[in-house]
């Protein structure tokens, strides 16, 4: 059964970094894109940052310049770095990975936990 196991996230001040990582377990037989979603409260998930196995990037105009998605395809492993955090980026990120548990099935959405990203002084 294929999980998405999230880390890193807290509480920062307005200007400082933060760092996600998300790494798959369980059996993948492929995957075309990871990425990065948010939710804050009262508000719907929003698409931060996605990255296809091609290594082709895309990002939500708010978070353009400010974070960077990364990938490693041995480790299964996708990567947001956050820099210059607003208190506007405070939201639960979740992390997404697009893909197929074998040869023979349709690609799906897999969704990890959440981790909470708070900005504030």
């Amino acid at each position: 059964q294929v999980q998405l196991v999230e880390s890193g996230g807290g509480l920062v001040q307005p200007g400082g970094s933060l760092g996600l990582s998300c790494a798959v377990s369980g059996s993948i037989f492929r995957i075309n894109a990871m990425g990065w979603y948010r939710q804050a409260p009262g508000q719907e998930r929003e698409l931060v940052a996605r990255i296809i196995s091609s290594g082709v990037t895309n990002y939500a105009d708010s978070v353009k310049g400010r974070f960077t998605i990364s990938r490693d395809n041995a480790k299964k492993t996708v990567y947001l770095q956050m820099n210059s955090l607003k208190p506007e980026d405070t939201a639960v990120y979740y992390c997404n990975v697009e893909g197929s548990d074998s040869f023979f099935s349709a690609a799906r959405d897999y969704w990890g936990q959440g981790t909470q990203v708070t900005v504030s002084s």
